[in-house]
């Protein structure tokens, strides 16, 4: 006679829910949509505002370049032109000959972008990958050639470049400026290779790849992000330059667009229209080549946030 010992299973739980938690739920989904609805209408206020800001003065430069000097002491600065003057652009053109500064700006940035980049490249390849020794004297020394004024460094340049042949030519100048922009280059590029998995190198080195090839093939493209980033930002910084292109570049056919605007404004004579309209052609090749480039700059700022 065989017994049965199988223990009957327990009726299964309910689980209910109170009425009242059930109702604050219910209470913080309803509420939460429109807590996130003000916020976003104040921050979209606040770029507008922001923004609008920003962009006031561009108008009103806008307006100004195609007025006549009539129109502008009738009616002031902000008012519309009652006719729009498009000989000004071209008789500023003409006055600084700006085909002639408008290459050299070109030339002169795309040289520093290339000098300084690459400086900066295998300079921070040999602290941040290599780890040279005394990698925190270098990266000092950098530092300081960052936060060092051009007021201070103008003048022993200036000696300098008399005593190597290099004054008033645009190859010493390039030369500089790139030599300069390094500096900051490779205090940026040094604290991104810190970082860089070591572990990716030594399976490479370990597959037989040389220190160049690592340089091209690994580090090279996993760095593009910053290298653009820093491209972008130096190609801006040696378009605006102005102490030393006007310190050592005093010839009319080597000087930079800043220098040749610089010409309209005279110490007993202005005029605001001719500024204006100076400005204008001077602002123009930014915001091309902020079109052409932002989706570089938008991705290298991206991808630097998210490491």
């Amino acid at each position: 006679m065989t017994t049965d010992t199988t223990t009957p299973s327990a009726p299964p739980v309910q689980k209910t829910e109170t009425p009242g938690r059930t109702s604050t739920r219910g209470d913080r989904k309803k509420r939460t949509p429109g807590k996130s609805g003000a916020g976003s209408y104040a921050v979209v206020s606040a770029v507008t505002v922001f923004v609008l800001a920003f962009l006031a003065p561009f108008a009103i430069i806008l307006l100004n370049s195609f007025k006549t000097s009539a129109d502008y002491r009738a009616n002031g600065s902000l008012s519309w032109p009652e006719r729009w003057n498009w000989d000004i652009v071209a008789d500023v053109w003409e006055r600084v000959d700006f085909t002639q500064k408008l290459v050299n700006s070109i030339q002169i940035s795309l040289g520093v972008v290339l000098i300084s980049v690459v400086l900066a490249l295998f300079n921070a390849y040999a602290i941040g990958i290599g780890r040279i020794r005394w990698r925190t004297a270098f990266l000092v020394f950098f530092l300081g050639v960052n936060v060092l004024p051009q007021e201070g460094l103008v003048y022993p340049i200036y000696y300098l470049f008399k005593e190597l042949g290099l004054y008033d030519g645009k190859l010493g100048y390039t030369i500089l400026v790139g030599i300069t922009y390094s500096a900051f280059g490779t205090y940026l590029l040094s604290s991104v290779f810190s970082s860089f998995p070591r572990e990716l190198i030594e399976a490479a080195s370990l597959d037989g790849a040389g220190r160049w090839t690592i340089l091209w093939r690994i580090i090279l493209p996993m760095s593009w992000p910053t290298l653009s980033v820093m491209c972008v930002f130096f190609f801006v910084w040696s378009w605006n330059e102005f102490l030393y292109p006007l310190v050592l570049l005093i010839s009319n056919d080597n000087q930079t667009v800043p220098l040749g605007l610089s010409v309209m404004q005279g110490q007993y004579t202005s005029d605001p229209t001719a500024m204006s309209a100076a400005a204008l052609l001077g602002v123009i090749p930014m915001v091309v080549f902020f079109l052409i480039f932002q989706r570089s700059l938008t991705r290298g700022v991206t991808a630097g946030a998210v490491k």
